[in-house]
């Protein structure tokens, strides 16, 4: 993947999750952290591409649409092969692959399911 398409599928991924609206139940607090941190540095390196930046700003769930208006600036202003950057995005998308919640279950076939913290269960079975 190149280092656009690394940025342009971080950017929309993050914004696809919500995470550009503030952390929601489904969100959690560190994705949006890497998600703005990401749009932080992107407006940093595009400094005065004002159309890039409010682009960067709109939280565009589709690729295709960032691509058409990002892949010059990006270009142009070296965003495309900046470290840090290139980092940030990595470091979303990693985050947003991990499960979302605390535990991974399958119950299938299980009988008499507990899951949580702190919980209790008694069971007889005939």
């Amino acid at each position: 993947m190149t280092g656009v398409e690394l940025i342009l599928t971080a950017l929309a991924a993050g914004a696809a999750t919500g995470a550009g609206l503030g952390a929601k139940e489904t969100v959690s607090m560190m994705i949006t952290d890497t998600y703005r941190g990401l749009k932080t540095l992107l407006r940093a390196k595009l400094g005065t591409r004002s159309d890039a930046v409010a682009v960067v700003d709109a939280d565009h769930t589709e690729p295709a649409t960032l691509r058409a208006a990002l892949v010059p600036a990006l270009i142009d202003s070296g965003a495309e092969a900046d470290q840090e950057i290139l980092d940030k995005a990595r470091e979303l998308l990693a985050q947003l692959e991990e499960p979302a919640g605390k535990y991974m279950v399958d119950n299938r076939g299980a009988k008499g399911v507990v899951i949580g913290d702190h919980t209790s269960q008694t069971n007889h079975f005939h």
